[in-house]
Order: C-alpha cells, then sequence, then structure tokens
C-alpha cells in the first residue's frame, strides 16, 4: 500500500484506507469491532457516518458505546442525556444484533425503567417516540425500524460496507433502548452492556 493512498480521503474527510477493513467486515462482531476502533479514535471510517470522528455529544459516551460493540450490539446511533435552557434529551442507544442479544434487551426493559423497541428481520413500522426536544419541537424520535430490508437501503450498505453485510444486517434485529427520564445520563449504558453480559 503506497503512502498517497494510506492517506487519501473521501469527500466527508474520512479515510479510505480504515474504508478497506469494512470490505472485510461480514458479521455483527467485526462490525461492532470495527466500530470501537472508530468510537476510541483508531479509525477514521465508519459507514453511515459522514465524517471521519465522533461527535463531541458522544465523545463523553464513547467508551460504553465501544464496549456495546464488543458485546454485541452493533450501534447505529446515540445520544447522552441531557437537559439545558434550549432543550432536553432522553438517553438512547440503537444498533443491530442477533435475536438471543434482542431476547436479552427486552428482557432488561421488562426488569427495568427502560424500554426497549425491538423490530424483527424485515419487519417495518413507524412510531414516534420523542427523545430531543429543542426551543420545545420535537426533532428526534425512535420507533422506525431500520433494517435495510428495502433495495436502496441494501445498496447504500454495500456500497459503506459491502453486500455480505448489508445481508446479515438484513436478517439482524433492530433495537432502540431509551431512558424514559428526560436527561437523566450515565445510567442507560451500563445497564444495556450488563443485559449483553449477563451468564
Amino acid at each position: 500500500m503506497d503512502d498517497q493512498y494510506t492517506t487519501e480521503r473521501d469527500s466527508f474527510g474520512r479515510l479510505l484506507a480504515d474504508r478497506q477493513v469494512w470490505r472485510q467486515a461480514a458479521t455483527i462482531p467485526a462490525a461492532g469491532e470495527l466500530t470501537a476502533r472508530w468510537l476510541e479514535g483508531r479509525s477514521q471510517y465508519q459507514p453511515g457516518t459522514f465524517t471521519p470522528d465522533i461527535d463531541a455529544e458522544t465523545a463523553p459516551i464513547a467508551g460504553l458505546l465501544a464496549e456495546l460493540n464488543r458485546n454485541g450490539l452493533f450501534t447505529k446511533e446515540s445520544q447522552p442525556g441531557l437537559l439545558d435552557g434550549a432543550g432536553a434529551q432522553r438517553a438512547y442507544v440503537t444498533g443491530f444484533c442477533t435475536s438471543e442479544s434482542a431476547g436479552r434487551l427486552l428482557d432488561l426493559s421488562a426488569r427495568t425503567e427502560f424500554v426497549t423497541v425491538a423490530h424483527a428481520p424485515g419487519e417495518m413500522s413507524r412510531a414516534s417516540i420523542p427523545v430531543t426536544l429543542q426551543e420545545a419541537e420535537i426533532v428526534t424520535v425512535l420507533g422506525t425500524s431500520e433494517s435495510p430490508i428495502e433495495a436502496d437501503q441494501l445498496q447504500d450498505w454495500s456500497a459503506e460496507a459491502n453486500e455480505a453485510l448489508a445481508l446479515v444486517l438484513a436478517e439482524s434485529w433492530y433495537v432502540e433502548i431509551f431512558d424514559p427520564v428526560w436527561g437523566r445520563d450515565g445510567v442507560l449504558l451500563p445497564a444495556v452492556l450488563d443485559a449483553l453480559t449477563a451468564d
């Protein structure tokens, strides 16, 4: 690999050498490990995230997110709990997983106040659970399945990662877990990790 290739970036500033590794990721654990590396700043490419690095809001929770990715939840989106003068956020995390992991996260929802919305492979759902308010306006909602079951979604995942991973994700569960308490932080992600790693 020549030096030009190892420093070449796409139009979003993502490092193309790091993208090449995603061409080999064909399982949820492999995608989770690569996502953990990105969260830790050891990679500058993440499929579907059009920036080479995590944002400032994610930095405080990046370590826990990396652990989730290494324990069966290939995370897609997340945010910490937050309260400020202009708005409020509920802590949440979403991602792809196996049916066993989805079952553990549904059990977490049954045992605690945390809410898990689980979407079976191929399921299309359109719910609207507010998780971010800005100036009294709802700006982020959960409840919509994200499985790449439609042709354009499969094509996007194939282009950003590879076709094999796109097909695996199409057959995976998609889960959304959130803390119902507005602004509370530091509680949800450890509970999700405990649920995924419990014997």
